[in-house]
């Protein structure tokens, strides 16, 4: 795991030269990772935006190419639009595309397991933190803290069968990551009961932020730590209004 995070980081300080930063970076790597995690799952994409017409490609074919693919994405409805919102590349250099596209490929990241994958991206988004710039407002909590205010709130599905997790200003969804992770330790039948599986999946945790780039990188953690489809949406918690019974948490 480590060797995959040093390895996708080590191009970082190339692409500095290149004008992107910290944040650049780890927005284009969920793109591409996702690609290429849809292409080991046999996940249907857009017609030429798969992952092997994309690392067929190279020079100034890759970068128009690439452009495409993200605007053709990025107009899909669902999960994908949703990671894809608003993407644009931030590649001037063809040459840097293609080695983290050939670095990436290198990697059957189906085989490396949700843990695997997960520590991998959440290695990224803390060296990231450590070292990038923090934007106005905008704060990684450490892991540890998460951790404690989760076993604290002590979450618990068999008291509310329909229970809803929110944060109301999710970021790299870390809260919910780790609300996930505990249920998944402390209910061993959770993912057992059909029903139960299928809440968790698609109603259970519900994540908002006001930065676009947060809402794909929280959906793509959340993805990649094996929750198929979180409710991550565009929403500013402190000026709109929550009073609907349905917002109710």
């Amino acid at each position: 795991m480590s060797d995959i995070v040093n390895k996708l980081w080590g191009m970082c300080h190339t692409l500095r030269h290149d004008g992107i930063d910290y944040g650049d970076y780890i927005e284009q790597l969920t793109y591409l990772m996702f690609m290429k995690m849809a292409d080991e799952k046999g996940v249907d994409m857009p017609k030429n935006c798969d992952w092997d017409t994309l690392k067929s490609k190279s020079g100034t074919e890759l970068t128009d190419h690439y452009l495409m693919v993200l605007q053709k994405l990025r107009d899909e409805k669902g999960l994908l639009g949703d990671i894809f919102a608003q993407s644009m590349p931030k590649f001037n250099n063809p040459v840097n595309l293609k080695k983290i596209i050939t670095m990436i490929d290198a990697e059957d990241w189906s085989s490396l397991g949700v843990d695997v994958k997960a520590e991998a991206f959440e290695g990224l988004l803390e060296k990231a933190a450590s070292e990038g710039k923090k934007g106005a407002g905008q704060y990684f909590t450490p892991r540890v803290l998460i951790q404690s205010i989760v076993r604290l709130m002590q979450p618990d599905p068999l008291l509310n069968k329909e229970m809803k997790i929110c944060d109301p200003a999710c970021g790299t969804a870390g809260f919910l990551v780790e609300a996930g992770e505990y249920l998944r330790r402390n209910n061993s039948n959770l993912m057992l009961d059909p029903a139960a599986r299928e809440h968790f999946n698609h109603n259970m945790f519900n994540g908002f932020d006001f930065d676009n780039t947060m809402l794909r990188i929280g959906s793509m953690n959340m993805l990649l730590h094996g929750v198929e489809n979180p409710e991550i949406v565009y929403r500013d918690s402190l000026a709109q209004d929550h009073s609907g019974e349905e917002e109710k948490y």
